[in-house]
């Protein structure tokens, strides 16, 4: 199974998110050095180091999103405070993990790239945990 089959067969359930999908690694992939994208069967995950970027697909439906969407999380840290953030957790002191809703490519905007941007460069910093 090539690489794009994975991606392909994460997404299958929900084939009209493949363009969101795309579109946030398409970004993370040109903007970028010695990034590694793996699938598994819960989400696609975007690594230099560590992890800074993963892409799922909603588990149930939130309540006032109809249509295909895809959930982008990245970490930062510190806590974000905007109203595109859905959910803000801090699993780790002081590394907090941000979830945000993309139901229209277009929404892949500069803000979003700046906050992909400095997930990037936030996990490339970090020291590992222990």
């Amino acid at each position: 199974m090539t690489e794009m089959d994975e991606y392909l067969l994460f997404l299958d359930e929900a084939a009209n998110a493949v363009l969101l999908y795309e579109a946030v690694k398409n970004f993370i992939c040109s903007a970028f050095e010695g990034v590694k994208v793996k699938a598994t069967k819960t989400q696609i995950s975007f690594s230099n180091r560590y992890g800074f970027a993963y892409v799922s697909l909603p588990r149930y439906k939130i309540k006032g999103i109809s249509g295909a969407y895809i959930i982008l999380t990245f970490g930062l840290g510190y806590r974000l405070d905007h109203p595109r953030i859905m959910v803000s957790v801090e699993p780790y002191p002081g590394r907090w993990t941000h979830h945000v809703v993309i139901q229209s490519e277009a929404e892949v905007d500069a803000q979003i790239k700046d906050w992909l941007s400095e997930a990037y460069h936030f996990s490339n910093a970090k020291r590992p945990r222990g």
